[in-house]
């Protein structure tokens, strides 16, 4: 499962989606799928923007973590989980 520790790292800072926003220029609704991992697909600028912002490397902002389950989320909210 890759994660996005958007938000861990803006609580670090002390920071809000629209702090970030502000600092990249980039949509706060691009921020608030990344912040919640929703996001479906990543843009590489957009991550570069947010490590030069935030001062980490981005292996600090995705991590990918061993999953027994595959686990799908929405937009809406829905998850499905299939065992392997």
């Amino acid at each position: 499962m890759i994660r996005i520790l958007l938000s861990t790292r803006l609580g670090e800072r002390r920071w809000t989606q629209a702090d970030l926003a502000r600092a990249t220029g980039i949509r706060p609704s691009t921020i608030n799928d990344l912040y919640h991992e929703i996001a479906e697909r990543v843009n590489l600028e957009h991550l570069d923007l947010i490590c030069e912002a935030l001062g980490c490397e981005l292996s600090d902002l995705i991590v990918r973590e061993p999953n027994p389950e595959l686990m799908t989320r929405s937009r809406t909210g829905v998850q499905i989980h299939i065992k392997r």
